[in-house]
């Protein structure tokens, strides 16, 4: 989550509402989040957009660390692609 949709580190106004969102390591916070964002940007009347980045998602971050330890041998090929 945005520390910017946050305003921890915001001088002057706080956040208009209590989001409730729960601990970062809860499986639940991402989509939560998401949904106070959404919310937050549809009451503003602003223009909103979603992006995503898989980059570094937890699955891919997991077959760096198993390639890197050596643990299924020497990789001699990948293929991968981020649409």
């Amino acid at each position: 989550m945005s520390r910017a949709f946050l305003r921890d580190d915001a001088e002057g106004e706080m956040p208009r509402r209590n989001y409730h969102l729960p601990e970062r390591d809860d499986p639940e916070y991402d989509r939560i989040a998401a949904r106070a964002m959404l919310e937050a940007a549809q009451r503003s009347g602003l223009v909103h957009m979603t992006g995503f980045n898989y980059i570094r998602t937890h699955a891919s971050q997991l077959a760096r660390r198993i390639i890197a330890a050596g643990e299924i041998g020497k990789v001699t090929w990948f293929r991968g692609e981020h649409t």
